[in-house]
């Protein structure tokens, strides 16, 4: 009996340690070692980190083994090859989803990125990125002197800012969530107009960035989450509890 959880993300952490207490062995899967570091050590918990393809996950499975996939809700191929590598495997699946956000009527949703640079193409004014490093490179027809960045602080994400063609100085590198005091006090040093998001939910500090666009009259641009299927914390863990008290 062993649960393997893909993670990233707040609540796979959380989750990782409360089946820990339980006593039974959790192997925790992760992209990078900044995601490692994040993840931190608790007794019980395995973490190994690194990229996956189908293959590789579908080794760190058995037929005996409960399959966690909490993943970011915007991380639809790594979705789709833990579903794959669980069917090949025979694993018992499940997908951790984060709850969405209900979208208010005065942001402007969109798609994806494509549709939010053809949005923001027809404005003015300066234009604050939360959407993570891996989409900047998106953004770049909007021009240097309009775009602003808010990045995880690693290397990668700086090269990616460099590669869009974001000066140092419009760089933010910090790890959140962020609450609403600091949102508007970006807000105000930059003097944006647009802020670009994701719906990340509660963990993600969608809130707070919607309060801080709110009260800094600048309009909040939400790239909408993919279609995708899947279970609330507190369902995924008494699933969990379920199955490890039917294999003892």
């Amino acid at each position: 009996m062993k649960i393997v959880i893909f993670s990233g993300t707040t609540e796979g952490k959380k989750l990782s340690c409360e089946l820990a207490d339980l006593g039974v062995p959790v192997l925790v899967c992760v992209a990078t070692e900044y995601g490692k570091a994040d993840q931190g050590k608790y007794p019980g918990v395995q973490v190994q980190a690194g990229r996956l393809d189908v293959g590789d996950m579908a080794r760190l499975l058995t037929p005996q083994t409960l399959c966690i996939d909490a993943t970011h809700p915007y991380a639809t191929q790594v979705t789709a090859n833990i579903r794959a590598a669980a069917k090949q495997a025979g694993a018992v699946y499940k997908r951790l989803l984060r709850q969405p956000s209900p979208l208010p009527e005065d942001c402007l949703a969109v798609r994806d990125t494509t549709e939010a640079v053809s949005l923001l193409q027809k404005t003015e004014g300066n234009i604050l990125l939360t959407t993570g490093a891996k989409e900047l490179s998106a953004f770049a027809p909007l021009g240097e002197q309009r775009l602003f960045a808010r990045v995880l602080p690693l290397e990668s994400s700086l090269e990616a800012c460099k590669e869009a063609g974001i000066a140092p100085s419009r760089i933010i590198a910090m790890q959140g969530p962020f609450g609403v005091e600091l949102n508007v006090a970006l807000l105000h040093q930059f003097a944006i107009r647009y802020l670009v998001t994701k719906d990340g939910g509660a963990p993600g500090g969608f809130a707070e960035k919607l309060k801080a666009a709110r009260a800094c009259g600048v309009k909040l641009v939400v790239v909408r989450r993919p279609v995708d299927q899947g279970e609330p914390y507190e369902t995924v863990l008494d699933f969990c509890k379920e199955w490890i008290a039917q294999c003892r």
